[in-house]
């Protein structure tokens, strides 16, 4: 008893489990390899073996796994402040989006996003709604009907236009061969997520990204002085100029910072999300007919106000990032020992945060792996079920500042394509999905698309 009152440990604490026989994975690279695999079934498996602290060997790491929406929150959270972002996404991918607002903490965090938020006020949300309709009528109009249409590159590429337009103001002076540079650089930037050799080494995940990293520094630069100098309703250029009451804002090495991050997340994230999105009302055509009567009901540049009240759209949305979040999993690094779910979690400690497996739990949705967006109708309300059964967003200080830009980018995309096609996917395909990073369809989410007049509203 003595012993135990000298190192100030609880009866009511325990330590992480410790591996059991199999659970070791591979040398260097741990279970990194089974998750890529099957996320799923790592999740499950760590849960049922282990519960909802579990230690998960990864690349060079002996991680702690966070699994359930009680132990997520409370990393999320992070009331006590014992889990940081930088010094795990850092680790990740920290020299290609260092700066961005999700690889700062605490003090200077708030500070950040304190300025940034005034990028992103329903008056600006508002403005932007207005301009990306052309973006996203220039960015389709080569779109014809296609058997086994790739829809993610061609999203990937749409979205890639939109930013340069919302967040750049067109970028005027960039011509279609500069664009798939800067969206080659997104990509390997991304992709150093899964680097086991994590230097600027030829040939290596991380060498490729250190050389995308510097591509887009040099993009931004040549932009910057200009945007310094005129004020225009794009967010580079309202980056530049922000300012708070108390007259704080951001350095030109602050901006480019930024712009680098949230173009990444602006334009991955909502790939990720419409792409499913298209694969979902393909394999479900009495929701892409409801989806469809909904938006021949507004005019072909819906508002802001009239994107949010698509309900149909609304409930498909969420329910295709309920069954893919596009950042299944969150890291943190505990900056001092700190106790999740009555397990401690020494300083120092790697946390993977699993938020999607929250959104596949019996315990808080029906028949989860089953798309069914009316769970998310005032009826039913399943995400209600615990604060946070859905979490695609993140919580607490972290959570994604950009997630109402991203429902109304996600929507007005999916506006015009069910004005303008149809289009079906066989109801036994599965996407062969790539976890080294951010998931996306190696085989680029064929569809059967065809395309269509919109017809009069009577």
């Amino acid at each position: 008893m003595a012993d135990r009152a000298a190192t100030g440990a609880r009866a009511d604490v325990s330590e992480v489990p410790a591996l059991r026989a199999g659970d070791n994975g591979w040398p260097v690279v741990g279970r990194f390899f089974d998750y890529t695999r099957d996320p799923l079934a790592v999740f499950r498996h760590q849960w049922e073996t282990y519960g909802a602290v579990s230690p998960f060997p990864a690349i060079l790491d002996e991680m702690v796994m966070l699994l359930g929406p009680d132990a997520c929150e409370e990393a999320l959270r992070n009331k006590d402040k014992a889990f940081a972002n930088e010094p795990a996404w850092g680790r990740i991918v920290g020299p290609f989006f260092n700066g961005g607002l999700m690889l700062l903490d605490f003090e200077e965090h708030h500070a950040h996003r304190r300025i940034m938020q005034e990028a992103f006020t329903r008056d600006r949300l508002t403005a932007y709604a207005e301009r990306i309709h052309p973006a996203i009528a220039a960015g389709t109009a080569s779109w014809g009907s296609e058997r086994e249409f790739r829809a993610y590159p061609a999203l990937k590429q749409l979205t890639l236009d939109i930013a340069a337009d919302i967040f750049m103001g067109g970028a005027p002076q960039t011509g279609r061969d500069e664009m798939e540079r800067v969206n080659r650089a997104f990509i390997d930037c991304v992709q150093a997520a899964a680097g086991v050799v994590r230097a600027n080494v030829p040939f290596t995940r991380w060498g490729r990204a250190y050389r995308g990293r510097a591509v887009l520094e040099r993009f931004l630069l040549d932009y910057l002085p200009a945007k310094r100098a005129t004020r225009t309703d794009d967010i580079f250029s309202v980056l530049c100029h922000i300012e708070t009451e108390d007259g704080e804002r951001f350095s030109d090495e602050d901006v480019v910072n930024h712009m680098i991050f949230l173009m990444m997340a602006a334009h991955d994230t909502s790939t990720i999300t419409t792409s499913t999105i298209l694969q979902l009302l393909g394999q479900h055509p009495q929701w892409q007919e409801w989806c469809r009567a909904e938006t021949l009901e507004l005019g072909p540049e819906p508002t802001l106000a009239e994107l949010e009240g698509l309900e149909s759209l609304d409930w498909v949305m969420k329910e295709a990032l309920r069954l893919h979040a596009p950042v299944p999993v969150l890291v943190r690094r505990a900056v001092k020992d700190t106790i999740v779910q009555g397990v401690r979690i020494p300083a120092e400690t790697y946390v993977a945060i699993g938020v999607q497996f929250s959104h596949l739990m019996e315990e808080y949705w029906t028949d989860p792996l089953r798309f069914d967006p009316e769970r998310f109708s005032p009826a039913r309300r399943e995400d209600r079920s615990h604060r946070y059964a859905w979490e695609p967003f993140g919580g607490g200080v972290h959570k994604c500042i950009g997630l109402y830009f991203a429902g109304m980018e996600v929507k007005a995309i999916l506006h015009r394509l069910l004005r303008h096609y149809r289009w079906s996917v066989d109801p036994g395909y599965e996407a062969p999905y790539d976890h080294h990073s951010l998931p996306f369809p190696t085989d680029g989410q064929p569809i059967d698309l065809v395309r269509i007049d919109p017809r009069p509203v009577r």
